[in-house]
């Protein structure tokens, strides 16, 4: 079936169990960002293949929401399906929940699948139905009634992390949730996000592609705690640790009859951003529910003095891995065959020779010339495209190790002489760059405070970039980890405008995308670190962790000033000290040059 097939046999369904709009979500049952095969139901009815986005049908037409990363693949992913694309947060696109109450009336039936959609939207959308008059049916998987082919549930086998990796025991981390417990009067707590439950038992896995994760829920009781998860994937060794623990396990699927069953007048604690609807409908309404943030959400972000120091490392190790491939990139661009898939295949070669190494964090993105303009584009035998001169790849990239998780991006020059709009361009992201790493701060800012700092030079140019400029990064888990991130606005939810604390990992990644002809993106990964203490309070910075140089052939540097040369200069000393003693000699003849000072 084609696209429009699909949307046609959804609408069949629809009239059969009387709804009137269906939603869509990216979702599996965990709120995750990512997801394996089995959960891509937006994908399969809409052909799109992005890591966000929303699908909304109603039986006179199709739309898909998603955000500034995706609009240039969706317009092209969306070609001939019928489906209309709306642009989420630019100006005259009208909101999801808006085009649901606008579109439904008294009697109609909103229908979705409860375990894919975040108790609090399921809320938010019947507050406003006491208005309109419209209802639900939560209990509807009506794209997988059509998708014939769907890929099963394959739980793959977890492990132990070490304490020599996360630096504290999962029965202190136990102790301390339920020390959170005690202080709201919790008589359990329900965790359904698949890194917090792996933070605080010290477990990973691989059910989600370059996600450790495991999928599962957890129950953390005062004198009981329960993991629903597929025995498969545990095996006896782990169970007997976990038991240790205080831990049983039951079925990943009876999470939901056991929410049937907490006894009227006990509290709940729980997260409705991130539990899905059918677990919290499931609980008797003589049950109180605590709506609060995960604990955890914040304590896995502030990674311990272990984890740091290992993070450390793991970057030494990308670095080695990332800088060897630029040199092989340099060395041998026009001399032999390169092409998208074929320069991600090598780095990933390079990199997985590294000691402890997992797999990479997220699929790497080469993007070719006009390719490098779209901000999450993923190369496929369809679309690759060859690499040779004259223009810019845009490499983003980062891999797991048991030290820890790395995220990088780097622009590289594709030929010998960059045109002066490139280096114009180039120059402005690094700058950008290299200012935010270097701020200098009061504790107690969110990434909101610093977000302008990275922006400043492209804002100057009347250029700006359609994302944001950093994300958290988990340890040895999600490469995108609330709650810290650097954006110039504030999201409406709390959990995603954290202040900045010691210990916390962040992306640091400007860009500017040339529609058509190229894109720029320098990305370094940031620790937050405490500077001096004074009258004014606790002053904070930066730490690169980041190890790789920069393009210098691509710097326009009578367009830096004597403190951002100085940032540079310093940063690419630490990149040479660090790496090139695990070189060989042409590389680290090479990369001498390419850390000499401007």
């Amino acid at each position: 079936m084609d696209i429009s097939q699909r949307i046609d046999e959804l609408r069949i369904r629809m009239k059969q169990n009387g709804v009137d709009m269906y939603y869509i979500p990216s979702n599996d049952f965990h709120n995750s960002e990512y997801t394996g095969n089995y959960f891509k139901c937006r994908e399969f009815i809409s052909g799109f293949d992005g890591s966000a986005g929303t699908v909304v049908v109603t039986m006179d037409e199709a739309g898909l929401w998603t955000d500034g990363r995706y609009f240039i693949q969706a317009e092209e992913q969306l070609k001939g399906s019928g489906i209309k694309l709306y642009k989420a947060g630019t100006e005259g696109t009208i909101k999801i929940k808006d085009y649901i109450m606008e579109n439904l009336q008294a009697g109609d039936v909103l229908g979705f699948d409860g375990r894919t959609v975040p108790a609090a939207w399921a809320e938010d959308i019947l507050a406003g139905f006491e208005l309109t008059g419209a209802k639900i049916n939560s209990s509807l998987d009506l794209v997988g009634e059509i998708w014939q082919e769907r890929p099963q549930i394959e739980p793959k086998p977890a492990m132990l992390l070490d304490i020599c990796y996360a630096g504290e025991k999962r029965d202190d981390k136990i102790a301390r949730i339920r020390e959170y417990m005690r202080k709201y009067g919790a008589d359990y707590h329900i965790i359904t996000a698949l890194d917090d439950i792996a933070w605080i038992l010290n477990i990973r896995g691989d059910d989600i592609h370059c996600n450790p994760v495991v999928l599962s829920y957890l129950v953390i009781g005062m004198d009981s705690i329960i993991l629903f998860a597929y025995k498969s994937a545990l095996g006896w060794k782990i169970e007997n640790v976990l038991a240790g623990a205080g831990v049983s396990i039951r079925d990943y699927n009876d999470i939901y009859n056991y929410a049937k069953g907490f006894r009227p007048g006990i509290k709940v604690m729980l997260d409705k951003g991130t539990v899905n609807y059918s677990i919290v409908s499931n609980i008797p309404a003589e049950v109180k529910i605590l709506d609060l943030v995960n604990p955890s959400v914040l304590w896995k972000a502030i990674k311990n003095n272990i984890e740091t120091a290992n993070i450390r490392e793991a970057h030494i190790k990308d670095g080695v891995a990332v800088t060897r491939f630029i040199y092989w990139i340099k060395k041998n661009m026009g001399n032999i065959p390169m092409s998208e898939l074929s320069v991600a295949e090598k780095l990933e070669k390079i990199r997985s020779r590294g000691e402890n190494y997992i797999g990479p964090s997220f699929d790497t993105i080469a993007g070719f010339g006009s390719h490098g303009a779209i901000v999450h584009y993923s190369a496929t035998p369809e679309t690759d495209v060859p690499v040779e001169p004259d223009n810019l790849l845009l490499v983003d990239t980062g891999g797991h190790y048991l030290e820890g998780t790395t995220d990088i991006t780097r622009t590289i020059l594709i030929g010998k002489i960059a045109t002066e709009e490139q280096k114009k361009y180039y120059t402005a992201v690094l700058r950008g760059n290299l200012n935010l790493c270097n701020a200098h701060f009061l504790h107690g800012c969110t990434g909101v405070s610093l977000d302008y700092i990275a922006r400043k030079p492209l804002w100057d140019m009347g250029c700006n970039y359609n994302h944001g400029t950093g994300h958290g990064v988990g340890y040895l888990l999600n490469v995108h980890e609330p709650p810290n991130a650097f954006r110039y606005h504030i999201l409406p939810y709390p959990v995603e405008n954290a202040v900045l604390e010691e210990g916390m990992v962040t992306s640091d990644e400007p860009g500017i995308y040339i529609e058509g002809r190229f894109g720029v993106r320098l990305e370094n990964l940031i620790l937050c670190v405490k500077r001096e203490k004074t009258e004014y309070g606790q002053f904070m910075g930066f730490e690169p962790l980041t190890l790789v140089p920069f393009d210098r052939d691509l710097i326009n540097v009578d367009l830096m000033d004597a403190k951002e040369k100085e940032i540079l200069n310093n940063y690419h000393k630490k990149v040479y000290e660090n790496i090139s003693p695990y070189l060989d000699a042409e590389e680290t003849e090479w990369l001498e040059r390419a850390c000499a000072p401007l």
